[in-house]
């Protein structure tokens, strides 16, 4: 009896153990949280920094606040030369830390828009303007001396540009004379220029002229290519040449509708010979543009208006009637 009573109270007074969670199946086994996800974080740097370069400019003070300048040619990061307005022809052989005046003697009254180096003692400088204001002077010595190897006699000739395939071989370009651009030659390094016959030169469009600004309106490619664009016309033309300018092959012309004031004012790069056709795309002004040129004259602007072209032939059908075009100049000096 006390046997089986004391077997009743354990059973009572016994603590039930916790129920265990069935074990989950294979299938059913609670999958690892996620991971976070790593967000690449984009940086952008301004100025040196390996995920971006801005490029940086620095202003390399000539001292002559007065000139005007329209030609460039650098030789390489150390050697440039600047020529404008006033007979000014400026070097540089520090990079730009220090400019030397090298302009040619008695040239006050010339404005020079292009100017073509091949190092820094030998250059070649182009005045431009009406009958004697267009000349060529050469020098062999970084400026010390220069030579005057061209001077135009002929009033009816303006040179805008020139440009050069090699050291030895170059070319010029007049405004048309008698109804046809004219190109002027030399294979001496500028040293003697010779005018190039016009047969293989297409007939000029009534007022087509080229833009003598930057020297740009007459670029060489390679060793006998070189593309001419022109403007002032109903219509400006892209002339491309296969010898040199040469009375060979005639030029090839490709046009775009245009203004007096507007056409091309620089020619296809070297390295873009197959978009002729994209870079004969007129620039055509607006209010928002700058105003109508001014006459260039040899005693530069201010001084007696320029011979006027003769008036423009309606346009053709699609281009709307040209306003008689003016008088051959390059755009006005940056205000």
């Amino acid at each position: 009896m006390g046997a089986a009573c004391a077997a009743v109270l354990a059973v009572l007074t016994a603590t039930p153990a916790p129920a265990q969670a069935p074990a989950l199946a294979p299938t059913q086994a609670q999958a690892p949280a996620p991971a976070q996800a790593q967000v690449p974080v984009q940086v952008k740097t301004h100025g040196t920094g390996s995920a971006a370069h801005a490029p940086a400019w620095a202003l390399k003070d000539t001292g002559t606040p007065a000139v005007r300048f329209r030609g460039l040619a650098a030789v390489d990061r150390d050697t440039a030369w600047v020529a404008g307005t006033r007979g000014t022809v400026l070097r540089t052989t520090d990079g730009g830390a220090s400019w030397r005046d090298v302009s040619p003697p008695g040239a006050a009254d010339l404005q020079f828009r292009d100017v073509e180096a091949f190092d820094a003692r030998h250059a070649v400088v182009l005045a431009i303007g009406e009958g004697e204001a267009s000349r060529v002077y050469r020098t062999a010595d970084g400026g010390a001396t220069w030579t005057e190897s061209f001077r135009n006699t002929d009033v009816r000739a303006f040179y805008d540009c020139l440009t050069f395939f090699d050291r030895r071989h170059g070319l010029a370009v007049s405004d048309p004379v008698d109804g046809r651009f004219r190109i002027l030659s030399t294979g001496d390094g500028g040293r003697s220029w010779t005018v190039l016959p016009d047969a293989g030169m297409p007939p000029a469009l009534p007022g087509e002229a080229g833009f003598a600004a930057s020297g740009q309106c007459l670029v060489p490619a390679g060793p006998r290519d070189v593309w001419l664009a022109t403007g002032g016309a109903a219509r400006a033309r892209v002339l491309h040449s296969a010898d040199r300018g040469g009375p060979g092959r005639p030029p090839t012309p490709r046009s775009r509708r245009a203004t007096p004031r507007a056409g091309c004012s620089r020619s296809p790069s070297a390295t873009a010979l197959t978009a002729s056709r994209s870079a004969a795309t007129t620039a055509r002004t607006s209010p928002l543009r700058r105003p109508p040129p001014r006459p260039v004259t040899r005693a530069g602007p201010g001084g007696p208006p320029a011979r006027p072209r003769p008036p423009t032939a309606p346009a053709s059908p699609g281009c709307r009637t040209a306003a008689p075009p003016p008088s051959r100049s390059a755009p006005p000096a940056p205000t």
